[in-house]
């Protein structure tokens, strides 16, 4: 799952940041390279939440990969700056995308980590 949200994220934002223009409301002192640092940075808290998962850091790598999931939910931001009917297929398929792979990275997280500690 963490790797299926890390690419439909990278889709997104690289559809955004290619796009940034004909987003609707985007802010003015959004630019592509700060779309990219934005996914590089957000994907650097998951891949580090996975890393602190494999050495047993539960706690911390569960809150990363959730703080990573939470923020792949955010893509639905764009219909919260402009009405759905300003975005085209194609935001609209990115954005769905994104947020899609986001919850089901949580409710995998969510799964598994019940699951971990009814198995105790």
């Amino acid at each position: 799952m963490l790797v299926m949200y890390a690419a439909a994220s990278l889709v997104h934002h690289a559809h955004n940041a290619h796009f940034l223009d004909h987003y609707p409301n985007m802010p003015a002192w959004l630019s592509p390279a700060g779309v990219y640092l934005a996914w590089l940075l957000a994907t650097a808290v998951g891949a580090a939440g996975y890393v602190l998962l494999r050495r047993n850091h539960r706690l911390l790598g569960t809150a990363a990969l959730f703080s990573y999931g939470v923020y792949g939910l955010d893509a639905l931001v764009h219909y919260l700056i402009a009405p759905f009917s300003a975005h085209t297929l194609a935001m609209h398929a990115t954005i769905a995308m994104e947020a899609t792979a986001a919850a089901l990275l949580l409710a995998t997280l969510s799964w598994t980590g019940f699951s971990s500690r009814s198995a105790r």
